[in-house]
C-alpha cells in the first residue's frame, strides 16, 4: 500500500486481528505515561476553604424565593469580582512574585460560588508554595470582604465571610497517575495504528 493512501477493508481487518499486539501497545503506552509522571510530575494544586453565609432570613425576612435568588445572585457576583479584583491580585503577585496575568491565566480557581463553602485552588510545581498561594488567596478574599461590609462599600452589611480551612492545606497533583497512564495508551495505540495502516505492508 502506498504511503499515505487510503486504507483499504482488507488493512483494517488486519489491523483488528492484531489483538494480541494492541494489548501489548496499550501496556507499553501506560508505562511510557507512568514514566512521564515520575520524571516530570503534573504541578501540585492546594484547597483553602472560606465560608460564606448571606445571612437571608436577617437581610430579607419578608421576601419570596424569588427575590431571594436575585439577591444572591447579585451578591455572588460581587463576591466573585472581588476575589479577582485588582486590589487581591496586585497583593499576591507582589508578594509571590507572581505576574497578575499568570494568576488569572490559570493559577488560580475559584469553585462555583454560592452559599456555604467556597474553594480557593492554587497550583504550583511546589506544594509548598501552592499551600501558600491558596492560604494567601483566601484571606486576602476574607479580609477585603469584611472591610467592604463594615464599610458599606457596596455589599450587603449581613454578608459574612469567615475563613475555615487556611492551614494544613489538602493538597494533590492536578493530574492524576491514571490520567497519565490513559493518555500514554491511547496515545501510542493511535501511533501505532498510524504506522501500521499507512507505512507497513502486509505479507
Amino acid at each position: 500500500m502506498p504511503i499515505f493512501s487510503p486504507p483499504s477493508l482488507t488493512d483494517l481487518t488486519r489491523l483488528l486481528k492484531a489483538w494480541k499486539f494492541w494489548v501489548l501497545g496499550a501496556i507499553l503506552g501506560a508505562l511510557i505515561g507512568a514514566a512521564v509522571y515520575v520524571v516530570a510530575p503534573p504541578p501540585y494544586r492546594a484547597r483553602a476553604t472560606v465560608v460564606v453565609d448571606f445571612n437571608l432570613e436577617e437581610a430579607f425576612p419578608t421576601d419570596t424565593d424569588r427575590q431571594y435568588f436575585y439577591y444572591l445572585e447579585r451578591e455572588t457576583r460581587k463576591l466573585e469580582e472581588i476575589a479577582w479584583s485588582d486590589e487581591v491580585m496586585n497583593q499576591l503577585s507582589s508578594e509571590f512574585g507572581i505576574p497578575v496575568e499568570e494568576l488569572r491565566g490559570g493559577k488560580l480557581e475559584l469553585s462555583q460560588p454560592a452559599e456555604g463553602g467556597w474553594h480557593f485552588y492554587a497550583t504550583d510545581q511546589n506544594v509548598r508554595q501552592a499551600v501558600q498561594i491558596a492560604s494567601t488567596w483566601a484571606r486576602l478574599f476574607t479580609d477585603e470582604v469584611n472591610a467592604k461590609v463594615a464599610a458599606s462599600d457596596g455589599l450587603n452589611p449581613f454578608i459574612r465571610v469567615e475563613t475555615a480551612q487556611v492551614e494544613n492545606l489538602p493538597t494533590e497533583p492536578s493530574l492524576p497517575l491514571s490520567a497519565y497512564l490513559l493518555i500514554g495508551a491511547i496515545g501510542f495505540l493511535a501511533v501505532s495504528a498510524i504506522g501500521v495502516l499507512f507505512f507497513s505492508k502486509p505479507k
